[in-house]
């Protein structure tokens, strides 16, 4: 692979005109060996170091301090290709290797920040602190150095030379396709040995073909960092996450990190936090850098078949005590006027009623209507009410996708694992949890009044003074505080498509 030419990042041909960055006298300075250095060691920050010429950009300054003398020519080339680099590096490390865009379309992206890769670098060569420039670059939140320290974990483990056998040769087919407490299974002791790699059971664990005693809490340990069902049985599920192997985690570990530089979740002092893959809402308070997590809780996301939540980035603007449901056209299409038509008190039991174009209120039924709610002329909502769709809350920050956080009177679904349920809209399991933290700075707002609104009936719609930022983000790893690593489902194959781009990315810049 040959260098890199000078390229058209904002900054680079004038940086490269200035004063050289990279020689003096002729001759490579330690800045420039330890730029290369850091372009070699890219893989620690879940870049990759082909797209930045590390191999020939290392042979090339080695070949120039054998070299007894240097022309211009070439001090020019190398300073050009060696900034061209640390520029795209300190892109990447910033900004990101793709345009989220570019794999999701209803991707909703932040403003760009101020970062400027050019005065950057040449901030950290002139003050001599290459190395802390590069930690500076890096998303400043804590998950991104957590996923760090755990992409050198598994890469450790993939390349360990006994840890990386261990998924060489698969599993044994599970005895009537699952295996419960007290059974034997040729397979475990694979199985122990692997949960001893990936830290879920002590180094000291007896090797046995029964499964009983510490093996189960640690197979239980096992489901729980792979977002499945805690129950202790090893099925279909906890047998294909225990043949991922090492390898493959690290290229997961790598791709969020690549999100992380898309999403930042430290830009508002007050966040609501959606990870989608994990199920989960975190609200949190954020202060010199450092998150206090106030309230988490279970959610239910659009459904990865047909309805899938977007990526958001934005505020939350009002709060609808007892909201209507206006039945979105789609839903009244497929779902509800069906229903209707086989049984017409289906429209009276959910407190259905019909808005006219002119808004006049319906509360009868007719085929006319129901047709008319079928061409778009007019339209069906729900009114406040035990059965409402959307529970007794709703939580509103403008988008173009019209999705929201709500309630919902189905609070059973919080208990199953996926919960990938909804038609694209989030449902929050603790509604007057997340009102208090929105709303926590306006005293006229406390939980009793809160829990009124929400059950008077009558709706209302509060805007709210402080509003809160909102993140709908997508991550299949998380890096708990314990240090435990957690790896979810890519229920909406975000992984594999933002995989192939940053594959093209590397290909593309050789």
């Amino acid at each position: 692979m040959g260098l890199f030419l000078l390229a058209s990042l904002p900054g680079a041909t004038a940086l490269a005109e200035d004063h050289p960055l990279w020689f003096k006298d002729g001759r490579p300075v330690a800045q420039a060996l330890e730029a290369v250095a850091i372009l070699t060691d890219a893989a620690e920050e879940g870049l990759s170091p082909r797209k930045y010429g590390a191999t020939a950009l290392a042979q090339a300054l080695a070949a120039t301090q054998r070299a007894e003398a240097l022309s211009s020519g070439v001090i020019m080339r190398l300073e050009q290709d060696l900034t061209d680099a640390m520029l795209r590096y300190f892109n990447d490390l910033h900004f990101g290797q793709v345009d989220p865009r570019q794999i999701q379309e209803n991707f909703t992206p932040n403003a760009p920040d101020r970062f400027d890769p050019a005065a950057h670098l040449r901030r950290a060569v002139h003050g001599m602190r290459l190395r802390e420039a590069v930690a500076e670059a890096a998303p400043q939140v804590p998950l991104y150095d957590r996923l760090r320290r755990a992409l050198a974990h598994y890469r450790g483990l993939a390349a360990d030379p006994v840890f990386s056998k261990l998924w060489q040769s698969a599993l044994p087919p599970l005895p009537n396709g699952k295996l419960e407490i007290g059974q034997t299974y040729a397979g475990m002791p694979l199985v122990t040995l692997r949960l001893i790699a990936l830290g879920d059971l002590p180094r000291e664990t007896i090797v046995t073909e029964h499964y009983e005693g510490h093996i189960v809490k640690g197979i239980m340990d096992f489901q729980v960092r792979h977002g499945l069902e805690p129950d202790g049985v090893i099925g279909r599920k906890t047998l294909a996450q225990l043949e991922i192997a090492p390898s493959v985690r690290v290229r997961q570990i790598e791709l969020s990190m690549e999100r992380l530089r898309w999403t930042p979740l430290l830009h508002a002092s007050r966040m609501i936090a959606v990870n989608i893959p994990e199920h989960i809402l975190e609200a949190y308070e954020v202060e010199n850098g450092t998150i206090d997590v106030q309230t988490s809780m279970r959610v239910i996301i659009g459904s990865a078949l047909d309805t899938r939540t977007p990526l958001f980035d934005g505020r939350m603007r009002f709060i609808e005590f007892s909201p209507y449901w206006n039945v979105p056209l789609s839903i009244a299409r497929s779902e509800v006027v069906p229903k209707i038509l086989r049984d017409p008190s289906y429209f009276t039991r959910q407190g259905f009623e019909l808005v006219a174009a002119d808004g006049r209120i319906i509360t009868t039924l007719s085929l006319d209507d129901l047709d008319a709610v079928r061409r778009g002329q007019m339209r069906i909502r729900q009114r406040p009410g035990p059965k409402n769709a959307l529970g007794d809350i709703k939580f509103i920050f403008p988008n173009k996708d019209s999705i929201f956080l709500h309630h919902t009177p189905t609070t059973h679904l919080f208990e199953k694992q996926r919960r990938d349920l909804s038609h694209g809209c989030i449902r929050v399991e603790d509604p007057v949890g997340l009102a208090k933290f929105v709303l926590q700075h306006d005293q006229v707002w406390g939980e009793e009044r809160i829990r009124e609104a929400m059950s008077s009936g009558v709706s209302t719609t509060l805007r709210l003074r402080e509003p809160p930022q909102v993140v709908l983000a997508y991550n299949t790893v998380q890096v708990k505080n314990d240090g435990r690593v957690h790896f979810f489902q890519d229920i909406y194959g975000q992984d594999k498509l933002l995989d192939q781009a940053l594959r093209r990315s590397v290909q593309a810049s050789q």
